[in-house]
């Protein structure tokens, strides 16, 4: 895949980018970090520029982002809750639970936004809650936005600057994706001991 999306940008420049990081939004897999560092690396044989690889990756982001969101309010909190009141119970979920979570995203949802576009997987995800808990667009599509500007400077600016050596960045990333996911995958495991304790102690 990776010497498709190489060969795929060198074709078809701000427009490549565009494309590809909009597709990655919806299909979090495609990795973002090669797009970016590699689009980063064409600046300085290319006429692109880092702004425009940026604006590009930033456009891409926000059509990405706003599609999950439309997803996420057709999936709207009162139609899962319905879900989990029906079939719950094969994952000790309740519906209680839904609100709770429903309530602490709308409470804190704006910073979750802003964080998570920095955060590999979670960068595409964390847009689907947002629209379940149908934050207010204009305000999500600024929190998306500032933090993928953040994300997309950093990683275009890093292949820039380090030009043939673009690559070696990717391994940094992949530790960062690894103790990301170890973590989330933690977080995982403590919410369901958590369910499961609070299951078997409420009856």
């Amino acid at each position: 895949m990776e010497h498709w999306i190489l060969a795929f940008l060198e074709r078809f420049g701000y427009l490549g980018v565009f494309l590809l990081i909009a597709l990655e939004n919806v299909f979090p897999p495609i990795p973002s970090e090669v797009i970016l560092t590699f689009g980063g690396f064409m600046t300085t044989y290319t006429g692109l520029t880092v702004p425009g690889v940026v604006a590009a990756a930033t456009a891409g982001s926000l059509v990405g982002a706003v599609i999950l969101y439309g997803i996420g309010r057709l999936l709207d909190a009162d139609r899962l809750e319905r879900l989990v009141a029906r079939w719950g119970h094969v994952l000790r979920v309740r519906p209680a639970d839904i609100q709770r979570a429903d309530a602490w995203f709308k409470k804190y949802g704006y910073w979750a936004v802003f964080v998570g576009r920095m955060i590999p997987l979670v960068r595409s995800l964390i847009s689907i809650p947002a629209g379940m808990s149908r934050m207010n667009f204009w305000v999500f599509l600024f929190f998306t936005a500032a933090g993928t500007v953040i994300w997309n400077v950093a990683l275009v600016s890093a292949g820039a600057l380090l030009g043939q050596s673009w690559e070696t960045i990717l391994h940094y990333m992949d530790v960062y994706s690894y103790v990301t996911y170890a973590v989330l995958g933690l977080g995982a495991v403590i919410c369901f001991v958590w369910w499961f304790r609070r299951s078997r102690s409420g009856r």
